[in-house]
């Protein structure tokens, strides 16, 4: 996990606060909102609301699935892979990458480079020609733009080499034809659920800030539109009274001064969502540095950081996670499928785990595949401090 130097500082200070910060985060009890919203994150349970970059509707995980023959037919190719990240600094990026490199090894494929774009197409690019020296028969990636890395994988694609994507494809390529699948989350989903949750701490009122994604990324869309509709159609006390988008790379900094802003106009925000858990750690320290303790915060995606908000009960209400190692396994089957010449689904996505203070431990296990961090479970043990 690489985290910034600030963001460090803030778990260490997150771990210790009970010595100095109590449990100030107002939660209004509101029983008839809380069923509603519990309700709703019930009947979402196993579902899926995302439909793909192109319309697709979503298949199950299980259509990836591979017989013990086909197994032993991979393994006898020796194939290789190279997993082209948009981006490997968050945990999402490592629980990815730790999927796919699990599951190459069991199919037999050896993974012959990981790079990482820091969200540059220029550079993902560069990757991307850098890693086609190695000559793979697979390559799983991330498209930081749809538009300007376009051409890069269409030369990748026009190699024969067998693409499998996550998230999103690049503008102008076709499943089964250029590229094998798309694989993601339920990111509308995860967007409707985070909204439930802030609406279920606000007791269903009051003013809310939202920080997006400034950048043509379908699944970063997809949260934002989840999440404003969501509040827009079921929670109508709630008014969103500011938005502001953040482009990065430097996402928790952008969006920690977009915070301190919103906070210092609006003096009664009572919550913030954010796009994902990296820009939700700077609206953690926005909160922090001027003693706005009773903030509410909601967002996408189980890191480090806001596990431990979670664990103290402090800040961060709720989060819809994704399920990123199991999303790179399913990747890991849809790439050896094709080398067999299996016919896969043009889309994936795998349903929003609802995260709250009650369940993080149990949720940090389905979503990484090993037990939470001492820090986390000490937290807990502790009685969140």
């Amino acid at each position: 996990m690489r985290l910034g130097h600030r963001f460090i500082i803030l778990v260490l200070s997150l771990a210790v606060a009970g010595c100095s910060f109590p449990d100030t985060t107002a939660r209004t009890e509101a029983p008839a909102v809380s069923q509603e919203a519990e309700s709703a994150l019930a009947e979402l349970e196993g579902q899926v609301l995302s439909n793909g970059p192109h319309g697709e509707e979503p298949s199950p995980a299980s259509l990836a699935d591979l017989t013990p023959e086909e197994v032993e037919e991979v393994k006898r190719l020796g194939a290789t892979a190279a997993i082209v990240m948009h981006y490997g600094g968050n945990d999402w990026s490592n629980a990815q990458v730790a999927g796919l490199q699990e599951e190459f090894a069991n199919l037999g494929i050896e993974v012959v480079a990981v790079t990482d774009a820091n969200f540059e197409p220029d550079r993902q690019v560069s990757d991307i020609e850098t890693v086609m020296i190695r000559d793979p028969d697979i390559i799983v990636s991330l498209p930081t733009d749809p538009v300007a890395t376009a051409s890069a994988y269409q030369a990748v694609a026009d190699a024969g080499v067998e693409l499998v994507f996550m998230d999103n494809a690049p503008r102008g390529m076709e499943a089964g034809t250029d590229y094998v699948s798309v694989v993601s989350a339920d990111n509308y989903g995860n967007g409707v659920t985070s909204a439930h949750l802030m609406a279920k701490s606000l007791g269903g009122e009051g003013e809310i800030g939202v920080i997006y994604h400034e950048a043509d990324f379908f699944v970063t869309r997809q949260r934002y539109e989840g999440f404003t509709a969501t509040i827009r159609e079921n929670y109508p006390e709630i008014t969103v009274v500011e938005e502001r988008g953040i482009a990065g790379p430097d996402f928790a900094g952008d969006a920690q001064n977009v915070a301190s802003a919103m906070l210092s106009k609006h003096a009664k925000l009572a919550g913030i969502w954010a796009v994902w858990d990296v820009p939700a750690e700077g609206v953690i320290a926005a909160a922090r540095s001027v003693g706005r303790l009773d903030l509410n915060i909601s967002t996408v995606d189980l890191g480090t950081v806001v596990a431990i908000a979670l664990a103290r009960d402090q800040l961060l209400v709720g989060l819809g996670a994704q399920v990123p190692f199991d999303q790179g396994v399913i990747e890991a089957r849809l790439a050896a499928g094709a080398l067999i010449g299996k016919q896969a689904p043009p889309y994936v996505a795998l349903a929003a785990l609802p995260v709250q203070h009650d369940n993080v431990l149990e949720a940090w296990e389905q979503v990484y595949h090993q037990p939470p961090p001492a820090l986390l479970t000490d937290i807990i043990e502790q009685g969140g401090g």
